[in-house]
């Protein structure tokens, strides 16, 4: 009996005296920071013409993103396989063939009236949880089971009660918004388990291809998808997100020339403030923004920079314990000096909130004139 109880017993882990690791860094994280000289940012590379930098950085971020989904044989293939009239727009459920290996489960919501519209692709949230993904943005359908209605009206308290892709549709906008790979109904048949993340993450890599840019690579034909829409106006698409919807917002934007405005909600920062000792929390979104090798090259603001001269809105809060606001800053700063560089200095928009982690009435509001200035 008594050999029982110490098995149930949590069992303390085993500590050597010398170690190499610590708070999920490696000790000698300062050195490796120290390293980064980015030699293909705009301004430290070899190119001087700006459209060829663009050419050369996006290529360069593709390269670590390895192999892509291969396209579907037959295009897009999409099914209809729910629809309903909501106040002032429509709400279908759709499956989507976004690749030649699987199908994706996404909502769109179409306004109204005679289009075509303008359109936004609503880019869904991290938060560590995988239960729910595009019904974070949209309102689920009532096809949907009764356990995902009730989470996703739970989980949108972290946007004060308002779906944002519903807030948008109102508004005029075509909605679009699809499950990231783990997410939702592309999660794992043994439940959502965040703790499986990394390891599923791992376990792609030994097939030759990344988890992070699978769910990129999606974004993107998602967007040719919307591009495609009889209803759509190709010329008027934007794209926005929260937390990690707000990174893929704005990769999205500097990867895809269909974007024509991206706004990005709690997530800007430079890898230097973010990988260190400094602060009490370290990183660990993990491989849900991890491209191998390309902090070698290239950080996040200069990323972000190919989508210059496009207009792009950025809100990061000053309370927010993700992104420590000197990295915030120093992003900012390298990300205007890209615009005014190309004088488009009045296309970016950089603001620091009074604010934690959170995209509420007043985020939502402002990306929504951001986008009615430019896409209408």
């Amino acid at each position: 009996m008594l050999s029982c109880l110490l098995l149930a017993l949590p069992i303390a882990a085993q500590q050597r005296e010398k170690y190499e690791f610590m708070r999920n860094l490696p000790v000698y994280a300062d050195s490796l920071i120290a390293d980064f000289d980015y030699p293909l940012a705009w301004g430290n590379s070899d190119i001087k013409d700006f459209g060829e930098w663009k050419q050369a950085a996006r290529q360069k971020v593709f390269d670590c993103m390895l192999t892509p989904p291969p396209p579907p044989a037959n295009g897009y293939d999409v099914k209809v396989l729910f629809e309903e009239q909501r106040d002032g727009y429509k709400a279908r459920k759709i499956e989507i063939r976004l690749s030649r290996y699987y199908t994706v489960p996404a909502y769109v919501l179409i306004p109204d009236g005679k289009g075509p519209f303008p359109a936004v692709n609503a880019l869904h949230d991290h938060g560590g949880h995988l239960f729910i993904g595009k019904e974070k943005m949209i309102r689920p359908l009532a096809c949907e089971d009764s356990t995902v209605i009730k989470d996703a009206d739970e989980w949108v308290s972290g946007y004060e009660g308002q779906f944002f892709g519903d807030y948008l549709a109102r508004h005029g906008y075509v909605v679009f918004s699809a499950d990231a790979p783990m997410w939702g109904e592309r999660g794992q048949k043994e439940g959502a388990k965040r703790s499986l993340y990394d390891m599923i993450a791992g376990n792609m890599m030994m097939y030759g291809i990344d988890l992070s840019a699978y769910m990129t690579y999606d974004d993107i034909a998602g967007t040719e998808y919307l591009a495609s829409m009889p209803e759509v106006d190709p010329e008027r698409i934007g794209c926005t997100g929260w937390s990690m919807g707000a990174y893929r917002a704005w990769m999205l934007s500097a990867l895809s020339d269909h974007i024509k405005a991206g706004a990005s909600v709690c997530w800007m920062v430079t890898a230097d403030e973010q990988m260190s000792f400094k602060y009490k929390r370290t990183e660990n979104g993990g491989f849900a923004n991890c491209l191998p090798g390309l902090r070698r090259w290239l950080d996040y603001p200069h990323i972000a920079s190919i989508a210059c001269p496009k207009p792009m809105l950025f809100i990061n809060g000053s309370q927010d314990k993700l992104f420590p606001v000197a990295g915030v800053e120093k992003a900012f700063a390298t990300m205007h000096d890209t615009w005014e560089s190309q004088g488009a200095g009045d296309r970016i928009e950089t603001e620091l909130w009074e604010m934690p982690h959170s995209c509420g009435l007043r985020s939502q509001a402002r990306v929504l004139d951001f986008f009615d200035r430019y896409l209408k």
